[in-house]
């Protein structure tokens, strides 16, 4: 690679690749943003009917442009086309999606195949038109990066400056319709509006970027970032900065590398750069991440490993003794072994993890003494599991036979704000059962 071409794609020295770049990456950031709506609304296959639905819409542009003596491929006229059939199609899906008792899936699917074909269909029709030739219009299906001028960057723009206050407008109600549509509908808020006006969002990010990336990459470009960046955090606000931030970088990434490389597609490598982060944030997401989510587990698994250690030897020391109040004495292994079922090999690991925490003592008999520390963390443990049981037995309608089933699965996840809550619930239940009622 020749140094001074990269140094002069990464300062964007030369003007068309300076257009481009920055075209797509505001393509990419809007795109990831109104993305995220989409991805919450459980609705993502609709950006992918939506962009298939425009098809028709810029043979039919070109058809109309060519009768009227104008030049059939004028942008504008080819865009407002893609517009119209492509709010045909989400009204068409809407429509199904409330008339009918069809899942949005299939309602999706079906606009979408049939747009598609009928979009082909008239692309092969307007070929034969006489004194116009249609050479080009198949851009919009893969994109066409490199043919960008100022009038659509200014478009990209105007486009991202409209989705990006029309959001911070109506944050509040977009949330709402994303995490609890029927809610929102007994409450009196206009759901079909917001939904129309998500999906002229929709519509106009994907009408701007047919050029960028063609109609059928442009899904991948509305998808991946918002998806990216549910992996790294449970915050909508958050998220919504994340993912214009990765669909930014992506945009910039495969605008760069078909720079340097005449040979590969931006829109190939827009979606294969997205992709990538895709995979980097599904494996090492912070919130979602796979690596993160099992380091979890496992750091679960342990404490409730330790937890379960500690509680059976209170347990057999509660059993061995009749005074009060317990004396911690050495148990035996076959004690530990029979009062609760562990699979090969568990009993020792745990024994060790609770030595290596200080928590348990080997005697030199080979017997088990929980330390001072792990004796006050075994008699709390199990009062957290009575105190649980008792509430369910309370309040749950749990019956006694299945409650330690029941306790036992919660049980590790109580903090202490949880176990004071636990308190006062059964303090106030006790107290209302020993006061006398009024006759």
């Amino acid at each position: 690679m020749d140094l001074e071409i990269l140094r002069e794609t990464l300062l964007l020295e030369r003007h068309n690749t300076r257009l481009v770049v920055l075209g797509v990456t505001l393509l990419g950031g809007t795109a990831g943003l109104i993305g995220s709506f989409l991805l919450l609304r459980k609705q993502s296959l609709l950006g992918d009917a939506l962009s298939h639905a425009t098809l028709p819409g810029i043979g039919i542009a070109f058809a109309v442009m060519s009768a009227m003596g104008l030049s059939g491929k004028s942008l504008p006229g080819l865009l407002i086309g893609a517009t119209i059939t492509g709010l045909l199609g989400v009204l068409l899906v809407l429509a199904i999606r409330r008339t009918t008792r069809l899942k949005d899936d299939a309602a999706m699917g079906i606009v979408l195949s049939v747009f598609f074909g009928l979009g082909v269909a008239i692309l092969n029709m307007v070929q034969k038109i006489p004194g116009q030739s249609s050479a080009g219009l198949e851009s919009f299906i893969y994109g066409s990066t490199a043919s960008m001028v100022w009038s659509d960057f200014y478009l990209i723009v105007g486009t991202l400056i409209v989705t990006t206050a029309v959001t911070i407008l109506i944050l509040k109600e977009l949330t709402l319709l994303c995490f609890d549509s029927n809610f929102a509908s007994t409450e009196g808020w206009p759901t079909l509006w917001l939904d129309v006006i998500l999906m002229g969002l929709v519509t106009a990010v994907t009408v701007v970027g047919l050029q960028a990336v063609g109609l059928i990459l442009i899904i991948a470009f509305l998808i991946t970032p918002p998806t990216a960046a549910r992996f790294w955090t449970n915050n909508l606000k958050h998220m919504l900065w994340l993912s214009t931030i990765i669909g930014a970088i992506s945009g910039w990434l495969g605008a760069s590398i078909s720079a340097l490389y005449s040979n590969l597609p931006a829109g190939a490598i827009i979606v294969i750069s997205a992709a990538i982060i895709f995979l980097v944030s599904m494996i090492f997401g912070r919130a979602r991440g796979v690596l993160p989510r099992y380091l979890r587990h496992l750091k679960l698994q342990k404490k409730v490993g330790r937890q379960h250690l500690l509680r059976s030897t209170y347990e057999i020391l509660e059993n061995t003794q009749s005074e009060t109040p317990l004396k911690n004495v050495p148990i035996s292994m076959a004690l530990l072994r029979k009062h609760r079922y562990w699979s090969k090999g568990e009993l020792p690991k745990l024994i060790r993890q609770a030595r290596a925490e200080d928590h348990i003592e080997r005697q030199p008999s080979g017997e088990l003494r929980l330390s001072e520390s792990g004796f006050g963390e075994a008699s709390r443990i199990t009062r957290n599991h009575r105190l649980w049981e008792m509430y369910l037995i309370t309040h749950a309608d749990i019956a006694p036979s299945h409650v330690d089933r029941d306790a036992d699965m919660v049980e590790h996840l109580l903090g202490a704000e949880i176990v004071q809550q636990l308190e006062a619930e059964l303090e106030l239940a006790k107290s209302e059962i020993e006061s006398p009622h009024a006759i």
